[in-house]
């Protein structure tokens, strides 16, 4: 954990993989990361925790499978989402886009059950920041 502050802009221009999170800082048990994204990622399930998204640039869709059936939540630039935990759910960015996660440190970007991971997704629980 940095004892400076941290500038969202740097930490993004740090990398440019697609689907890798990188960890910018931890509170308490939680890691607060920052990842690009476009495409794809994949059906999964975090079982055991809820998953929180904030899009700072471009726009994310979120695919979930409900008991009342699927629905997508469509979430523009400045936009943040809850994904209750049990919920199997699927991102998608229409096009580039820049996001940051709230989840407990360790979580899985994949869950605990999901689809086969395509190649261009990471399957990790973070990288530092480079």
């Amino acid at each position: 954990m940095s004892s400076e502050p941290i500038s969202l802009a740097t930490a993004l221009a740090s990398f440019t993989e697609r689907w890798s999170p990188r960890i910018v800082t931890t509170v308490n048990d939680y890691d607060v990361r920052v990842a690009k994204v476009e495409g794809e990622h994949v059906w999964h399930v975090h079982e055991h925790t809820d998953e929180f998204f904030l899009v700072l640039s471009g726009e994310l869709h979120i695919g979930l499978r409900e008991p009342s059936g699927e629905r997508t939540v469509v979430l523009p630039q400045g936009s943040l989402f809850t994904v209750p935990r049990g919920t199997e759910h699927k991102p998608y960015a229409p096009g580039p886009a820049e996001i940051l996660l709230l989840e407990p440190s360790g979580t899985l970007t994949v869950g605990d059950r999901h689809d086969e991971v395509p190649a261009h997704v990471d399957a990790t629980t973070g990288h530092a920041l480079g």
